[in-house]
């Protein structure tokens, strides 16, 4: 038995990238519409509304709407089933699974004792241990990153955050 259109016609051409940007649909929506409404509250004396705790997160709730419609859109309109592109989930070891959980469990418990910056070092030096990085200069961007993700809360938007035990 034959449908009535042709193959190329499908209205669904990769079902993966369809039901993963739906996902994330939902999840901006609620980001969104719930989450930030509800739960984070604006001062009354607000002279920017760029100095708004809701500032940031309507801005990433607002990006990962629109990246799960092009994601929809993309699931729609190109097919990829058949394409070997690297966009293809693989199921890594239970030792990088239990590494990148420690790496977690370090970054949060460790977060106040030791401050962002330590704390993210580490942290990123376990997940950098966990997927085999090879080349030695990626290294030292574990210590690069959670400085520059520290300095930029810190100074940029004014997020007090411990830095330093000391």
């Amino acid at each position: 038995m034959s449908t009535s259109f042709p193959r190329r016609f499908r209205a669904v051409r990769d079902p993966a990238d369809v039901v993963s940007g739906c996902v994330l649909m939902a999840a901006s929506a609620i980001l969104l519409f719930y989450l930030v409404p509800n739960y984070i509250s604006e001062p009354p004396i607000l002279q920017n509304p760029m100095m708004s705790p809701r500032w940031l997160p309507r801005i990433v709730g607002g990006l990962m709407l629109g990246f799960s419609f092009l994601l929809i859109v993309q699931g729609l309109l190109v097919d990829n089933t058949g394409k070997d592109d690297g966009r293809r989930l693989e199921r890594g070891t239970r030792l990088r699974f239990a590494m990148m959980v420690v790496a977690l469990a370090v970054y949060v418990v460790l977060f106040e004792a030791l401050g962002a910056v330590i704390a993210g070092i580490l942290a990123t030096l376990i997940l950098f241990a966990a997927h085999p990085v090879r080349v030695w200069w990626v290294y030292s961007l574990a210590f690069v990153f959670p400085a520059a993700v520290a300095f930029i809360f810190v100074k940029v938007m004014n997020v007090p955050l411990p830095l330093m035990p000391f």
